[in-house]
């Protein structure tokens, strides 16, 4: 099983490319939720995510033969990123498959880092799956994203300067897709103090590791739907599964719902981005997914920040909805002059800032003496929404909500 030595070495081999990324101390959700929180920020390595750490030190151990034939590998983005800039570094060709509908951003990211991109499947395991016959029909070696000590050994890098850079670390929380990341920081961390608590979080949409945690047995799902793209994967390795048995405390989900709002106040309290896969820590900690005490120190891993610019959008404005800072509402005036002004003037009186507002005199949906209106507006919080629905409820007004 792998072993701390095998993580030490990793970090030898890698420490020329890539970064130390940066641990920081959040008041902001220390506040927030009474623990020490230090926030381990990955976001920052080279390619956007730790993937480069596991790539970097797999193809290192690459015999000369097969640096000659190439590699090839699977990935939903930040491996194939992480692959092609390892490879290319070491003069090796690679050969990415990404599901069809991988996020552009990544796909041209791992272009531009010399891979070559070859999109097939509706997710990882059928990207995989392509990958595999590829790896047959050209000799190529296969660069797993997770199911590999080598690739473990150089994410558990990361665990390593957790301890050194935060060594009154009590909690160590980690996203889990198909859970080599988990398990090299659980080795690293273990092997330097037992004692310290190593959590898993998965997204409800890909959740087969609390059920395989529980029986001991890989659970795999028949399928896939999170805004976690990056840890979107239906079961996790046969051997970081082997590590996670023997040395991960906990494992438990948040919703997608709880993800945005953790990325959001990423980008609100903290300055920083992260990916889907990257606020799901935080959202742990912030949701309680786990019990932990006041004062206790947590460190989240914050693994990556590509995040596709459109998803972004989608998700800040669910972050605002769940946050109770962003209302869209319909409701049906009269058709006559004055109508929506005297609407404006209830939401203006209660302080709440209107965003756009679509009037449709021809809507099928109401009479031919209404006017259809649907409302996005800026407010403070779910009190305010009470109180902005109750305002315009009792002037006499039809309000449904719609986000």
């Amino acid at each position: 099983m792998l072993s701390l030595a095998d993580v030490e070495a990793a970090r030898d081999r890698i420490a020329d490319a890539v970064r130390r990324t940066p641990l920081l101390y959040s008041f902001s959700f220390s506040e927030m939720t009474g623990a020490d929180v230090h926030l381990k920020l990955e976001t920052f390595q080279r390619t956007g995510a730790f993937k480069l750490r596991g790539a970097t030190n797999r193809i290192a151990t690459l015999s000369e033969a097969e640096r000659e034939a190439g590699v090839v590998t699977a990935s939903a983005g930040n491996h194939a990123q992480g692959v092609a800039l390892a490879a290319t570094r070491a003069g090796v060709d690679s050969k990415i498959v990404m599901p069809e509908h991988a996020p552009i951003s990544k796909i041209e990211a791992t272009e531009r880092y010399g891979g070559e991109a070859v999109l097939h499947g509706a997710d990882y395991d059928e990207a995989q799956a392509r990958a595999h016959e590829i790896e047959r029909e050209e000799g190529r070696t296969y660069v797993h994203a997770f199911d590999d000590e080598t690739v473990m050994a150089g994410q558990g890098t990361i665990g390593l300067e957790v301890v050194e850079d935060c060594p009154e670390v009590d909690t160590v929380v980690v996203p889990v897709g198909g859970g080599g990341l988990i398990a090299g920081i659980a080795t690293a961390v273990k092997a330097i103090d037992p004692e310290i608590r190593v959590v898993g979080v998965q997204v409800e949409g890909a959740a087969s590791l609390p059920q395989s945690f529980e029986t001991g047995e890989i659970h795999e799902l028949d399928a896939v739907n999170t805004i976690a793209d990056g840890i979107a994967t239906r079961k996790v390795g046969e051997k970081p599964f082997a590590v996670i048995k023997e040395r991960v405390d906990e494992v438990v989900t948040v919703t997608d719902e709880e993800t945005a709002v953790a990325l959001t106040y990423l980008l609100e309290r903290s300055k920083t981005l992260v990916e889907g896969a990257g606020a799901v820590p935080l959202a742990a900690v912030l949701f309680e997914a786990f019990d932990y005490d006041d004062g206790e120190t947590i460190v989240p891993a914050l693994c990556g920040g590509n995040i596709d610019t459109n998803q972004l959008t989608t998700v800040l404005v669910r972050g605002l909805v769940e946050t109770g800072r962003y209302l869209k509402i319909r409701t049906v005036l009269r058709d006559r002059p004055g109508a929506l002004d005297d609407l404006v003037e209830i939401i203006s009186e209660r302080r709440a800032n209107i965003y756009a507002i679509q009037h449709d005199r021809t809507s099928r949906d109401v009479a031919m003496d209404e006017a259809d209106v649907e409302i996005d507006i800026e407010t403070r919080g779910h009190d305010h929404i009470d109180e902005l629905l109750s305002a315009l409820r009792e002037a006499g007004y039809e309000v449904e909500v719609l986000a």
